[in-house]
């Protein structure tokens, strides 16, 4: 049976690996077998999980064989660790990435998700990975798992503050391009890490229609837990809010959302009250000032023309066929089932199964010129 997958997105400093790593903690008392990914330059995703040893990383090990002209195997990469009281060892990979100013991480990303297939990372016998995602970078390699449907499902972690909140909705925007040409990663919800009961993160995913999983209040001692390379999960108050979500995780108790995100100005009035005034323009007179008596000249730059990301994928849209326009509208707009959508075109289940395959295909290909 092919592993759980779930990619967890989050800005960075916020706790997002403190929560995978005791998510994957739980999952594995609860008798899982589980891996956590962590797919973050800084390659410290697992730190805590294999009590403060860092693990060498898919991006280094990969350079060292290739320079020597060996292969990476499963062993070079992939480590375990056994604890006591744990019914079931622990596995960890770190991605890694390059050296600040070196190189681009996403790149690193996408490599590494590439030789980790290769190597058949979604037929081990694991029951769950974990997928611990950097969110605060817009480089699409970070969004892989959505973009190649290789996560099943999506879990936001955010504070109360508006940075961390406002990384979730770019998340949740992505993940909506992406399902709108064929992804087919599930919004599950938001988690509250550091909660201080201000209610910000709760009235965001209220207005996005993103479900809260868990609130997490800011605890010493979980901090304490996490510094010294334990896990936090070992305080009964932790413990049982981890164990209800992994649980109903496990019976597939919670429903997906369907949020697309907010848009900016949707966003910034969550938190007060924003001038409909249009900004004032500054003249490139006032700005180069005058030299000698006289204003200086004004370079000439020839522009561009650049859209955002809806009007190319409505661009996008229009260059397919009318029938696959029609049944994409109808998929995507008006929510409609195949079926439903058969039923009003008096055609065949399949024949609109495949059409809406293709034109999902070649948005994908359209929009990413892939």
């Amino acid at each position: 049976m092919a592993a759980r997958t779930i990619a967890i997105y989050g800005k960075g400093g916020i706790g997002k690996s403190f929560t995978t790593t005791n998510l994957s903690a739980t999952f594995a008392m609860m008798n899982r077998r589980v891996l956590q990914l962590g797919c973050d330059p800084k390659h410290d995703s697992t730190t805590s999980l294999f009590g403060g040893i860092p693990l060498p990383t898919v991006t280094d090990l990969f350079a060292e064989k290739n320079a020597q002209n060996q292969q990476v195997s499963i062993s070079d990469i992939v480590f375990r660790r056994d604890i006591a009281d744990f019914p079931q060892p622990i596995y960890g990979i770190e991605l890694g990435g390059p050296q600040v100013g070196r190189g681009c991480g996403g790149r690193g990303i996408i490599s590494g998700f590439d030789l980790l297939e290769k190597l058949g990372i979604f037929n081990w016998d694991i029951d769950i990975i974990l997928m611990d995602f950097l969110g605060d970078v817009v480089c699409g390699g970070f969004a892989t798992p959505l973009a190649r449907s290789l996560s099943e499902e999506v879990i936001l972690v955010t504070n109360n503050d508006r940075q961390s909140i406002f990384t979730a909705n770019n998340i949740c925007q992505a993940n909506n391009y992406f399902r709108a040409i064929g992804g087919q990663s599930r919004l599950l919800g938001m988690i509250i890490n550091r909660d201080d009961g201000s209610g910000v993160a709760e009235r965001y995913a209220e207005a996005a229609g993103i479900s809260v999983l868990m609130k997490v209040p800011y605890n010493a001692d979980a901090r304490d837990k996490d510094d010294s390379f334990d896990f936090a999960v070992r305080l009964p108050e932790l413990r049982d809010k981890f164990k209800t979500l992994a649980t109903e995780i496990l019976e597939n108790r919670i429903k997906p959302c369907h949020a697309s995100g907010l848009d900016f100005m949707q966003f910034v009035r969550l938190f007060g009250d924003v001038s409909d005034e249009s900004p004032v323009p500054a003249t490139a007179e006032e700005l180069f000032g005058k030299q000698q008596g006289s204003v200086t000249a004004v370079p000439e730059i020839a522009t561009e023309s650049h859209e955002n990301d809806d009007l190319k994928m409505k661009r996008c849209i229009e260059q397919l066929t009318e029938l696959e326009k029609e049944i994409y509208r109808m998929s995507e707009e008006e929510e409609m089932s195949v079926t439903e959508i058969a039923t009003r075109l008096e055609r065949e289940e399949s024949e609109v199964r495949e059409l809406l395959a293709a034109a999902r295909t070649q948005l994908r290909k359209l929009f990413f010129g892939v």
